[in-house]
């Protein structure tokens, strides 16, 4: 079959370092076209590689307004990478104009926005689907295995940690008065929060707590706590999603989950390796890639599983669980064959419209310092 032609709007970090790495590898998809609003350069010769589109793919179609890269027919996947304030404008304008629609996390700035594309994509019959490639990181794989295998047994609570130390990108967050779709909520958070709905499910209330710790008097968070509680037969569960960007551990000790079973534990330090592989020259495509060194790997307590290699202490298994490979290119060849009726589309849009409806949940919580009642 002829290759999808992929059409990315905007060309800056996301692009380059978040999507391109990862559909390059990909023989289904064909990178056609950029929408990027700068002047091609007239003389390529001296221009940095990451400075403009036409300079690193000159084959590709450069355009510099949206209605003219709608307008192109031969445009069939849209990679929305634009500001997360118009990702719901774009998504819509894409699928109207005959388009397939990856939307860049967050996915929207509020769920009514998420429930319009969600009707858009089921009235044009175009596939929408957001990036949430962090379902697909090392160790996100392997507590999925792990919570398969039920060695924890039931779940009664569960940490997801996503911290970082001061990162240069939060510190462009300085206004006082609220910007749609900014803030640590919207940027981490959106990726931690998806993940523990896609564990567990849907909450019954939503308590949080954010702060602004780079500088007082600013209106976005760059520092969470939510908590997640839970009815029905997940009544002792509570889960808590948590970032904060005062954290001077080294990268192998950033706790990253924590999970307690009545069956056994898991605890995990670290973070996927994929991104600092691109950094350091691994190709996406290289067997090395995405693999985590052993002291990331996680350790792992259960009453259920023994092992003769092994140490047994107390009726405990207690040693370190290997972690599974990282792969974000996986995220496009699921986008593929969903395009192509060969399976559904992994990263539902009504799952993160979920994670969105938290957002706002954690966001109303905290300025009332109440516990919200899930709603919809």
């Amino acid at each position: 079959m002829a290759p999808i032609k992929v059409g990315l709007m905007g060309y800056g970090f996301s692009t380059k370092c978040f999507h391109l790495p990862f559909i390059l590898p990909n023989t289904d998809l064909e990178v056609y076209a950029f929408l990027q609003r700068a002047e091609a350069p007239s003389d390529k010769a001296g221009v940095e590689s990451g400075k403009h589109c036409t300079v690193d793919y000159p084959k590709a179609k450069h355009y510099r307004t949206a209605d003219e890269f709608f307008a192109d027919p031969d445009v069939e996947l849209v990679i929305v990478c634009t500001s997360s304030n118009n990702h719901a404008e774009f998504a819509e304008k894409a699928m109207r104009s005959g388009k397939h629609v990856v939307v860049e996390k967050p996915f929207t700035t509020t769920s009514a926005e998420a429930d319009q594309l969600i009707a858009t994509s089921k009235e044009t019959g175009k596939l929408l689907t957001v990036f949430q490639n962090r379902r697909y990181d090392s160790d996100f794989r392997t507590l999925q295995q792990i919570l398969t295998s039920n060695c924890l047994g039931q779940i009664t609570e569960f940490q997801n940690h996503y911290d970082m130390d001061n990162p240069d990108w939060a510190r462009k967050w300085t206004s006082t008065d609220p910007v749609a779709g900014e803030g640590m909520l919207y940027g981490l958070g959106t990726h931690s929060i998806d993940q523990t709905l896609l564990l567990f499910g849907k909450p019954s209330s939503v308590t949080a707590f954010t702060r602004a710790l780079r500088q007082k008097g600013v209106a976005s968070d760059d520092s969470f706590t939510v908590v997640l509680q839970y009815g029905g037969e997940q009544s002792d569960l509570v889960c808590t999603v948590k970032t904060t960007i005062v954290s001077t551990l080294p990268m192998e000790r950033q706790l990253k989950f924590m999970v307690r079973g009545r069956e056994g534990s898991f605890i995990k330090h670290g973070e996927d390796p994929q991104i600092d592989h691109l950094f350091s020259g691994i190709k996406a495509d290289d067997p090395r890639y995405g693999v985590e060194p052993e002291k990331y790997h996680g350790q792992l307590f259960t009453k259920s599983r023994f092992d003769d290699d092994q140490s047994e202490a107390g009726g405990i298994w207690m040693g370190k669980y290997p972690s599974a490979r990282g792969s974000y290119v996986d995220y496009y060849k699921d986008v593929v064959a969903a395009i192509r009726g060969d399976k559904e589309v992994v990263v539902k849009p009504e799952e993160s419209r979920m994670g969105i409806r938290v957002i706002e949940l954690a966001r109303e919580s905290a300025e009332k310092g109440v516990t919200v009642a899930w709603s919809e």
